[in-house]
């Protein structure tokens, strides 16, 4: 009887502090990391949203120019882009070939100066 007795004052009802700081810790932990990869996630899909519109406004460009009457004129030139209520800055870059019947064509699209892609094409005479 004394045996069971003790053995019932002996058993603790619950956790020590230490443990319960432990469990915490670990949940901590957890959530941290879970922080971390929600917030690459989300900075990746705002990397694919800036790169489809910058996309959209090179191939704009790009286009504009295969269209045109008539070949460009070797030089510089930037215009602005607007898609989905962002302005990006899209600089066309027309440089001779060795052919002289055709234009190379090099389209830069940037946002904010920060240079987000750039497309390559060759023009020729019509």
């Amino acid at each position: 009887m004394r045996l069971l007795r003790r053995l019932r004052l002996s058993r603790h009802n619950g956790f020590t502090l230490i443990e319960v700081l432990v469990a915490l810790a670990i949940v901590a932990i957890a959530l941290i990391a879970g922080l971390q990869a929600t917030g690459a996630l989300v900075n990746n899909a705002q990397r694919q949203s800036d790169m489809l519109l910058a996309q959209l406004c090179a191939d704009n460009a790009l286009v504009q120019v295969r269209l045109s009457p008539q070949m460009p004129p070797v030089g510089d030139s930037t215009a602005s882009c607007t898609q989905s209520e962002r302005v990006f800055d899209v600089n066309l870059t027309v440089r001779p070939t060795p052919n002289p019947s055709f234009r190379r064509v090099d389209a830069q699209v940037a946002q904010g100066g920060y240079s987000l892609l750039r497309f390559s094409t060759v023009v020729g005479r019509y």
